[in-house]
């Protein structure tokens, strides 16, 4: 019975850890997503104004490694 109950804090740890995950990720995301494409429409280079985005070439990419470098600072 112990292990029952080992094995169901891990499971429910695991899905708090995602749910974090997420609820940090999606924010971070959006809110660059809106910067670079406000960055592409005004015609400005918003590739260096994200760290981790310099060489990426498409802006889903290079704002998923933007928000994926932004989080390692955070966490």
């Amino acid at each position: 019975m112990a292990n029952t109950t080992s094995f169901e804090s891990h499971k429910s740890s695991a899905w708090d850890e995602h749910i974090a995950f997420v609820l940090i990720f999606v924010p971070c995301f959006v809110l660059l997503l809106s910067i670079a494409l406000i960055g592409q429409m005004i015609g400005m280079r918003w590739k260096t104004w994200l760290p981790g985005a310099e060489n990426m070439p498409s802006i889903i990419s290079g704002v998923k490694a933007s928000v994926y470098t932004f989080m390692s600072h955070i966490i």
